[in-house]
């Protein structure tokens, strides 16, 4: 790659990965805070929230046909320019009615639009760049998928709760803040109209007759891996309780005090999930990075497990304190999210180690690994409101700690397939 080439990915790769972060999390969270304040039930928003992560669990299956019908190129600009529509559309459902089937239909469409301009991206990052310019622009992505989270946690939500308070109604509020996403979208469509190189390997791939087998290789392949047994318990299991609290945290936040929430506003919320929450995550994964690359994957891994799960308490306390004190909602928010994001490091090194010794098809069994921990969260998660509308936010969270336990059990059995030192940094 030539340095005018080096220079110009610095153009379009954060841009297409803020483009990748921003509609995930307006189908994993945002959607929720919507419903919940459109009148949704939380057994309702629990299933169909998550309903809506299956196109993340299941695009393994589609991420082939990406290669073999048009140029990824034309996939990203096609998707953006949907995903823009989508936003438009759901804001003019929202003004005309609260909520409605053909709104949850235009989420659906949005996440399976997201999630092929996931898969497209990724491969046009591997086919554009040399391995030199994905090494050093690694980072770049993350950071700016992350940029993009909280940007809607924080941006949307707040923006809808302040048009509320200061005297428009609350379907206004949403709908400014869908329009405000959509225009967002069709400025990244048109820019990287304009930036995105045109590869000369970003072509369709001929099927051929191999085609089904080359198609299914990497699912046999990862089905016969050493332990798979305990991989999959692993990957299903590991968490159960971070799939749950995930669902109804942010519910127990913005439901009324009558019905055993903290009453907290659109725009407090916001603040909350778009400042302290996401601060409080970066730094948890990058002290968790920071630890395994010094001690290595057997000396930290255990720690790890404990950050992602015993975190978890500080709901009980504030179910059952429900402190009036926003500094006591925010420090506990973002213990919790300081622990998720360093334990999460746990996973992703499982996940990374696995791979790694996992043949030719690393990047394939990386991809199917991710989707069966999605397609686990995603049932677990349908179920926890029906769990919580019967047992109340006490015991629900109570029953989250509970459900901390398997974490612990799946871990050991996959922890001696991985090597003690991997990570560290000499290795």
């Amino acid at each position: 790659m030539t340095v005018q080439s080096e220079k110009r990915s610095w153009l379009w790769v954060p841009t297409a990965y803020f483009a990748e972060g921003g509609p995930y999390m307006v189908v994993s969270l945002v959607s929720a805070i919507l419903f919940k304040s459109l009148g949704m039930e939380n057994d309702d928003i629990a299933l169909w929230t998550g309903l809506m992560m299956l196109p993340w669990s299941i695009k393994p299956l589609w991420a082939p046909f990406i290669d073999l019908f048009r140029t990824k190129r034309q996939w990203i600009l096609a998707t953006q320019l949907l995903m823009a529509l989508l936003f438009a559309g759901m804001a003019a459902l929202i003004v005309r009615e609260s909520l409605s089937a053909v709104l949850i239909g235009f989420f659906f469409l949005l996440a399976f639009a997201s999630a092929t301009h996931d898969v497209a991206v990724d491969g046009f990052y591997l086919i554009a760049l040399d391995k030199h310019t994905q090494a050093l622009l690694a980072g770049i992505r993350g950071t700016f998928y992350r940029i993009a989270s909280v940007s809607v946690q924080g941006g949307l939500v707040m923006l809808a709760g302040l048009i509320e308070k200061h005297g428009g109604s609350l379907r206004s509020g949403w709908a400014y803040s869908l329009l405000l996403a959509a225009g967002a979208m069709l400025a990244l469509f048109l820019w990287h109209c304009l930036v995105l190189p045109r590869p000369a390997d970003d072509g369709p791939v001929g099927g051929g007759d191999r085609f089904l087998t080359d198609f299914l290789s990497p699912f046999v392949s990862f089905f016969r891996m050493r332990g798979i047994v305990w991989i999959l318990l692993f990957l299903l299991f590991f968490r159960l309780a971070e799939a749950q609290l995930g669902k109804i945290a942010v519910l127990f936040l913005q439901d009324k005090p009558e019905a055993g929430g903290l009453g907290l506003g659109l725009d407090t919320i916001g603040i909350l999930y778009g400042t302290v929450g996401p601060v409080a995550l970066i730094a948890g994964g990058i002290l968790g990075g920071v630890a395994a690359a010094y001690w290595g994957f057997g000396k930290t891994v255990w720690p790890l497990v404990c950050a992602i799960n015993l975190p978890d308490i500080v709901y009980v306390y504030l179910a059952v304190e429900r402190p009036a004190s926003l500094w006591a909602v925010g420090g506990c928010i973002a213990v919790e999210q300081f622990g998720y994001g360093l334990g999460y490091t746990a996973i992703l090194l499982v996940m990374v180690a696995l791979a790694e010794n996992s043949g030719r098809y690393k990047t394939s069994h990386f991809a199917i690994m991710t989707g069966i921990t999605i397609l686990g969260m995603m049932l677990v998660g349908i179920l926890s409101g029906y769990a919580e509308r019967h047992l109340g936010y006490v015991t629900f969270f109570w029953y989250v700690m509970v459900c901390t336990i398997p974490s612990f059990l799946v871990v050991y059995p996959v922890s001696r397939l991985i090597p003690a030192d991997f990570g560290r940094k000499n290795r």
